[in-house]
């Protein structure tokens, strides 16, 4: 249920690409999610109206694929997997655009090794640079992971970290609303949803390393290797900040200081540097 309408981020990570986007969000935001936790409340009710818990369990089928049998017969069954793969396309598209995004707007930020390269625009106003980067991966898990258990344990690792930064995330909500009550908000989240959000994420990363019955997971590796790998990654990425923006750029009695520099092509970017301190000044 949790992760029945997982995508709803994407459209937040590119709301400046509209006109009005505050109100086009508080507008399409709740009207989208609603349609759509509605519609998948229905499509479960009418999944165990077609077919009895027990059928389910025994058919060794996907509960959607059972019930295109059931009602429509074995041709409509068959048409599942055309209309599966074409809204697995749609997905791919929507999360290809936003990435592609995030990723410039990381490099913009100069957060990232390379940042005035992943920042470009070049050669078509777009995020191409950001296309890329994401694409890079992409295309070594699909062509170089095997199917099986190691492509499993991709998808779970994926996911997991994602619980984890939205949890800092919503942390962050609660610190900001405390700490600047009197900062202009255009968009107001109600704080009861914001809680909901948080015990959600704190669920999704506690569950992992409950122990599953007979002791494995959906794949033959430990259970719990997928979150311990996961959160060895994000340690490691504390540990690249601190080594270069802690460590590096301010050491001994420098401070670290943001300085915006134009790119050629008209971009912003966020650049790191140490300043003098007080002393030397």
């Amino acid at each position: 249920m949790l992760n029945s309408y997982a995508g709803w981020s994407n459209a937040a990570y590119v709301v400046n690409e509209i006109r009005n986007p505050v109100r086009t969000l508080k507008i399409a935001g709740p009207l989208g999610l609603g349609i759509c936790g509605t519609c998948f409340i229905l499509a479960n009710i009418a999944y165990f109206a077609a077919a009895t818990p027990e059928e389910v369990s025994e058919s060794g089928q996907t509960v959607a694929s059972l019930f295109m049998k059931n009602v429509f017969g074995v041709a409509a069954q068959k048409a599942l997997s055309m209309l599966i793969a074409i809204s697995a396309f749609g997905n791919v598209m929507t999360v290809t655009f936003s990435q592609a995004r995030v990723n410039q707007e990381l490099a913009k930020e100069g957060v990232i090794p390379g940042a005035r390269f992943w920042a470009s625009t070049w050669p078509f106003g777009s995020p191409s640079s950001g296309l890329l980067l994401h694409y890079i991966p992409s295309v070594f898990v699909i062509t170089a992971i095997p199917f099986g258990d190691a492509y499993n344990f991709i998808l779970d690792l994926e996911a997991y970290p994602r619980s984890v930064v939205h949890f800092f995330v919503v942390i962050g909500f609660f610190y900001l609303r405390r700490s600047h009550p009197e900062r202009l908000r255009p968009f107001r989240c109600w704080w009861p949803i914001a809680a909901f959000y948080l015990c959600a994420q704190v669920f999704l990363m506690i569950a992992p390393f409950l122990r599953p019955p007979g002791g494995k997971g959906d794949t033959s590796l430990p259970y719990w290797l997928y979150p311990v790998a996961s959160i060895a990654i994000l340690l490691t990425g504390v540990l690249y900040w601190a080594l270069r923006y802690r460590i590096f750029l301010a050491a001994g009695d420098r401070l670290l200081g943001q300085t915006k520099r134009s790119s050629p092509e008209g971009t912003t970017l966020v650049h790191y540097e140490r300043l003098p301190s007080s002393a030397e000044e």
